[in-house]
């Protein structure tokens, strides 16, 4: 095909804000975790899509299969749907309290 770009699973996009590598951002209506630490406003790689362990609301208890939002205002991985982006799903149990949670990531937020 003359028109395919790339598998589209790392993307360059312009960081929202500083980010460190293994960090969650939501980059318009892409969500992904950044590769390499990136400042704000600079170019740098998202990975969006696969299983990430990421910072999470600590007071959440998660099942597998439960659908995981990110809190862009506090940068976490959350069970809250409003005013949040639906990232993708846990793929483990994660109990409360526990500061990280296992997500399956959808690369596009669904509203």
């Amino acid at each position: 095909m003359k028109n395919y770009i790339q598998p589209g699973d790392i993307l360059t996009l312009t960081a929202p804000y500083d980010r460190t590598s293994g960090q969650g951002a939501l980059v318009g209506s892409v969500f992904g975790v950044v590769v390499k630490d990136v400042l704000y406003g600079a170019p740098g790689e998202f990975q969006t899509d696969g299983v990430f362990e990421l910072a999470k609301t600590s007071a959440q208890a998660w099942t597998e299969g439960a659908l995981i939002y990110w809190d862009n205002t506090n940068k976490l991985a959350t069970t809250t749907a409003t005013s949040n982006k639906l990232i993708g799903a846990a793929v483990a149990n994660a109990g409360n309290p526990s500061a990280t949670g296992l997500v399956r990531l959808n690369g596009v937020f669904i509203s």
